[in-house]
């Protein structure tokens, strides 16, 4: 039997419309079952946490029902959670119907962070000799973990720390600009004016911490510390 154009074309057509339905309904059951909505959070904490010194490992467990089909998932993050480490990961369909499910995940991190080499006392001066780099699950570690030896060498231990200790921002003052009994520079500023005078700190400072200064007059002032044992009245 021969077809005409038009009809060849219309067969073609509802051949065509089968097969997109075919597809559409394996999308749909792709897009709802538990491997799918699983390996869409994983692709999504991935991209998340792209551009982290590391090697990055992410594992989610996958939901424990089959949630209704969906023609359009998207992932997110619940406000709080961690970037790295123990978290959740939320996966939510926005059509044809709305339904949301929310998935533990496991993001490891496997980098360097800076430790302490001994034992060191409160108010300590870090060195080069004090801090090494270990490797580790910067998951396992608190967010403000350092990084960079050169970065904090020269600054304050706030309390006591125990060897192998890792190196936390909130264990550390930043490096004194202003010491005690030094001559310091007094800065006035006020309106439309600036004024400039020597004193004697009466205390240490680091930078943005306010200080006492003994003007030669002998008046006592307080200030911001800046750098080059400098202090800003306001």
């Amino acid at each position: 039997m021969s077809y005409s154009p038009l009809q060849a074309i219309r067969s073609a057509a509802k051949q065509i419309a089968l097969a997109c339905l075919c597809l559409s309904g394996a999308a749909h059951a792709a897009n709802s079952n538990p491997a799918a909505l699983q390996a869409h959070a994983e692709h999504f904490l991935k991209m998340q946490a792209a551009g982290l010194p590391g090697k990055l490992s992410v594992s989610v467990k996958p939901p424990r029902s089959t949630p209704d089909a969906c023609d359009a998932l998207e992932a997110f993050q619940p406000p709080g959670s961690r970037r790295i480490g123990k978290t959740t990961v939320g996966v939510r369909c926005l059509a044809p119907s709305t339904w949301t499910v929310y998935l533990p995940a496991q993001i490891k991190l496997i980098g360097s962070y800076v430790a302490t080499t001994q034992a060191l006392p409160a108010n300590h001066v870090l060195t080069l000799g004090d801090l090494m780099l270990r490797e580790g699950d910067l998951g396992q570690l608190t967010s403000d973990v350092a990084s960079d030896i050169e970065a904090i060498v020269g600054y304050r231990t706030v309390s006591g720390l125990a060897a192998n200790a890792p190196l936390r921002a909130g264990l550390l003052r930043s490096p004194l600009v202003v010491q005690q009994g030094q001559t310091t520079r007094i800065v006035m500023n006020g309106p439309g004016f600036s004024v400039q005078s020597e004193g004697m700190a009466l205390a240490n400072a680091s930078k943005g911490e306010r200080v006492r200064i003994k003007t030669a007059s002998g008046q006592v002032v307080s200030g911001i510390a800046h750098d080059g044992q400098q202090v800003v009245v306001y």
